[in-house]
């Protein structure tokens, strides 16, 4: 069966376009697009039929279904044809049952998605396979395409430059000047992409990005091209997938340019429309306190919105006082009954540290939304008895420095409650035998 998908207006005209134009706003209204699926003829194949085929497909290795993004090609992208699919494997992250820090707190079910564990170290791989995949397809097609560009805040830049390396298809990221971490501003340079470092943050990166994109033919590759969000919608469903097809009770994101948790909505929708699922949960998105927008207008009902100037924060990746995607999240927050809160430097990197106790490794974004568990907790409107999954969007590794900061108790505004640092010693057996009993009898009594 032949499935079809197109660009249309979040705001409802009726303008309709093909994937392979190269288009980020209706030209009637100028809102942001989004990808529409012809539901009716999805639904021609039923909810068991979906499911069986999504399971059988899943980390296989027939081409390119056993990526858990094309597993899902018909729901997500069908206009690409196979052979030029750019995929690396992506999806298919661990779903971990944080049992001991789920106890600590008080919930019975606590999951971490982990969608740092990709390539990339990211979520946006699951975005950008579908972007760079739908560049190449255009590309075949004959369209004249020079490269691929994006402003990142560190994790875009990556994906984007590691699936053009893949594709051979040139990239050019646009990276605020000392606001992302070593680990991340090396990814696109050892990828080859043109690395541009700018005297700016990613609202002003953002700006001219989209100026030379407007402007030359060059893709742009932000999540305000809706091609990233049908990827990265994967995530609520590979959730869903993992849990045999039952649905949590609160999937809680951390929030910046507000394309995730846009997304991550966009998949449960189509799931229960689609028949797979029959309730939708509650979603929560989280800011940093030094650049909350979201939060801010959700203080108000969502009934007043303005940008705002973000101050700097260890949640360097959400770091954006003016999401692109704003309207798309308000729009979905509304329909899950959904929730924004925020977090202080000081509670994210806690609240990470804290989890890391017992086995975690989370990055800083990770601790955003892992604060807003306990807030949630105390308040009572997630009870002990309701199963929660936190989407951790990049592996702690991308961030050592926020790491070794912390428990060298050297973060700003933080004061580190769990700080665990080497003991040095000389070589000598009393020494170190003392230290030892010392730890572990302070640990059993």
């Amino acid at each position: 069966m032949v499935y079809k998908a197109w660009f249309r207006c979040i705001a409802g005209c009726d303008g309709k376009y093909g994937l392979n134009e190269i288009i980020y706003r209706c030209k009637k209204c100028g809102d942001l697009l989004e990808v529409a699926h012809d539901i009716e003829k999805l639904k021609q194949r039923n909810a068991d039929s979906w499911k069986k085929l999504f399971d059988d497909r899943y980390r296989r290795t027939e081409w390119p279904y056993g990526s858990s993004v094309w597993g899902k090609k018909e729901w997500v992208c069908p206009s690409v044809e196979n052979k030029n699919v750019v995929s690396l494997y992506e999806g298919g992250s661990n779903l971990f049952w944080a049992e001991r820090f789920g106890r600590e707190i008080g919930l019975k079910e606590l999951w971490i998605k982990q969608c740092g564990n990709a390539h990339t170290g990211s979520f946006k791989d699951l975005g950008m396979t579908v972007l760079v995949s739908m560049v190449k397809q255009m590309i075949s097609e004959g369209k004249e395409i020079m490269g691929v560009a994006c402003a990142s805040t560190g994790d875009t830049s990556a994906a984007l430059a590691a699936y053009c390396a893949a594709a051979g298809i040139p990239a050019i990221v646009f990276l605020p000047r000392n606001k992302v971490s070593h680990a991340q501003l090396i990814q696109p340079i050892a990828n080859g992409a043109l690395t541009l470092s700018l005297d700016t943050d990613f609202d002003g990166c953002m700006k001219i990005v989209q100026e030379i994109c407007e402007k030359h033919n060059i893709y742009l590759a932000n999540s305000m091209n809706s091609l990233r969000i049908e990827g990265q919608k994967t995530i609520s469903i590979e959730i869903v997938q993992q849990f045999d097809w039952e649905v949590p009770d609160f999937v809680i994101v951390p929030g910046g340019n507000l394309g995730n948790v846009s997304a991550i909505g966009n998949g449960f929708i189509m799931m229960k429309e689609l028949g797979l699922i029959d309730r939708l949960p509650r979603l929560v998105c989280v800011q940093s306190a030094k650049a909350n927008p979201l939060y801010r207008s959700y203080l108000t009902g969502f009934k007043k919105y303005k940008p705002i100037k973000a101050h700097r924060t260890l949640a360097s990746a959400i770091q954006i006082g003016n999401p692109v995607s704003i309207n798309k999240a308000i729009k979905v927050l509304k329909m899950f009954d959904g929730i924004v809160e925020q977090a202080t430097e000081d509670e994210l990197a806690n609240a990470a540290a804290l989890a890391d106790h017992s086995g975690l490794f989370n990055c800083p974004h990770t601790g955003v939304a892992l604060s807003a568990i306990l807030k949630l907790i105390e308040r009572g409107i997630i009870k002990s008895n309701e199963r929660v999954v936190v989407i951790s969007t990049a592996h702690g590794l991308k961030f050592p420095e926020f790491k070794i900061r912390y428990h060298e108790n050297r973060l700003p505004e933080v004061t580190a409650r769990y700080t665990n640092l080497p003991v040095e010693l000389p070589p000598d057996y009393e020494a170190v035998k003392g230290t030892i009993f010392k730890r572990l009898e302070g640990q059993f009594h």
